[in-house]
């Protein structure tokens, strides 16, 4: 809690909203009113952005808002602000930069005075707007602008906690800015505005990936870990990381049919609703032509699927599932499938899901087919291991809406099976199914067996199999009598006495 004499109790807390609505979402609630709250970040973060939104909202309910700037002129930020569809004509603005004045006049004051001078303006300057307006709402864009003007940090503080509990009393909620230096993720010059803030949120730019934090909130709490930022045309998009709901539904593994009475059989009838099914092997094996041909038994059995495709466009897609004889267009115009491609760097993980939950939403599917792991990873904003816990919060959510969940991966080796999957995510899958490549009698061989189902049985051996023009997947029997498929060679089975150990791999 802040200063105890002054907090509102619970019950009386006045949430405001930010402007964004999934930010709000991150801040339990909102902003609390009277309230004041520090938005950091490194240069073009987009700081002086979310606090316009917080701006337009208050205009756009009537409220009287203040503008209180320092670097850009009013003209430069109702110009930027349009551009990014934000109109904030309406506010009361204070300039407290330098004028031109500043650089033209040649003249030379004592420093100690000369900021003395300043403070003092400063602060009648913006004693004044507040008292003559009596807003609802002020922005401070930067805060940093002040401390120019004092004569060391002592008074800098002094005069923060001077001004902050002037607007408490006056229950004005306020936002103020402040830079980092680039490189940096914090100025020890700035700690106490920290401690003095109710909340603060940290904006993130590292590579063209933005992100949002809120280490602190006061009375309404926050949701904690960094969440996606975009800033597009409209402005500033904010994403949140989705985070499972405690699972509440009673599980009912009821199985879905892959429409391909050969692949049913390897998987125990089929695969469960509320399940994760990864399809993995090497680069050209089959992996999206086995999880198309999974789609298409779907859809042809009445069901509804949605495809994400991170390695290869729509229309390629469309024309390879053709090819085998899977009618992906008909499926499509009958708004049975549903495909999205992918554009590079262009989202981040939390847009995406949320992108994907949006759509299960709307289209209620049996399936969704997420084309390209290791695409996955590269298409989309992040590191490998947050990529991959993101991955594990959106089927975690799929399943426990009662959705299949089929991924296919790459695996690094052209044969036998290095490991479950590439990137140390088998703990999501409830089904694995191998695609590997073995050598027979100095040939190559494409092999299909499933080496990991959690509930249920299934075909633990492995059989020949082959992607055929016109006609899909084309399972063959069982490889007899022979070892060493995991390895990606083959050799005879050992015998015991009279008897083959088994005809399994």
């Amino acid at each position: 809690m802040a200063d105890g004499s002054r907090d509102t109790p619970t019950a009386e807390i006045e949430v405001v909203a930010s402007g964004i609505p999934e930010l709000d979402e991150l801040l339990n609630g909102g902003y609390v009113r009277g309230r004041t709250y520090l938005i950091q970040g490194v240069s073009g973060t987009g700081k002086s952005l979310l606090g316009q939104h917080f701006l337009q909202t208050g205009l756009d309910a009537d409220e009287t808002v203040v503008y209180i700037h320092g670097e850009e002129s009013r003209q430069d930020i109702l110009v930027n602000a349009a551009q990014l569809g934000i109109d904030i004509q309406g506010a009361e603005f204070l300039d407290i930069g330098p004028g031109t004045d500043f650089f033209a006049e040649d003249k030379t004051y004592n420093l100690v005075e000369a900021t003395e001078v300043k403070s003092e303006r400063f602060t009648q300057d913006i004693k004044q707007i507040i008292e003559d307006v009596d807003p609802t709402r002020i922005l401070i864009d930067p805060i940093t602008q002040l401390q120019y003007v004092e004569q060391d940090q002592y008074q800098y503080r002094k005069r923060l906690q001077s001004l902050i509990r002037f607007l408490r009393d006056r229950q004005v909620t306020t936002v103020v800015t402040r830079t980092f230096n680039r490189g940096s993720t914090s100025d020890n010059r700035h700690d106490d505005f920290e401690s003095l803030s109710d909340g603060v949120i940290n904006l993130y730019l590292d590579e063209h990936e933005r992100r949002i934090e809120i280490p602190k909130h006061r009375s309404l709490g926050q949701v904690d870990g960094t969440h996606g930022l975009e800033i597009r045309k409209d402005g500033m998009e904010v994403y949140p990381q989705i985070i499972p709901e405690h699972d509440k539904r009673t599980f009912d593994p009821e199985l879905i049919s892959t429409g391909h009475d050969a692949l049913d059989d390897l998987l125990g009838g089929g695969i469960e609703r509320g399940t994760v099914s990864f399809i993995s092997g090497p680069t050209g094996i089959g992996k999206s032509a086995t999880g198309a041909q999974i789609l298409s038994g779907i859809v042809e059995d009445g069901g509804v699927a949605l495809g994400y495709l991170f390695e290869e466009s729509i229309d390629q897609f469309v024309h390879r599932s053709e090819a085998l004889g899977l009618p992906i267009t008909e499926m499509q115009a009958q708004g049975s499938l549903q495909l999205t491609e992918t554009e590079p760097l262009v989202r981040s993980a939390e847009e995406f899901g949320q992108h994907v939950l949006n759509q299960a939403e709307e289209y209620a599917p049996d399936a969704v087919f997420i084309d390209g792991l290791s695409g996955y990873k590269i298409t989309l904003q992040g590191d490998d291991q947050r990529l991959a816990r993101r991955l594990h919060g959106l089927t975690r959510v799929l399943k426990n809406r009662g959705i299949a969940v089929i991924v296919t991966d790459k695996a690094d080796r052209l044969t036998g099976i290095p490991k479950a999957t590439s990137t140390n995510t088998s703990y999501i899958a409830d089904n694995i199914v191998f695609l590997t490549y073995v050598e027979v009698d100095g040939e190559l061989d494409r092999a299909i067996g499933v080496i990991k189902k959690r509930l249920g049985d299934f075909d633990n051996r492995f059989h020949r199999f082959s992607i055929v023009s016109g006609e899909g997947l084309v399972i063959e029997g069982p490889f007899k009598n022979v070892r060493g498929i995991m390895q990606g060679t083959s050799a005879p089975r050992i015998q015991d006495g009279h008897h083959h150990t088994t005809d399994q791999p």
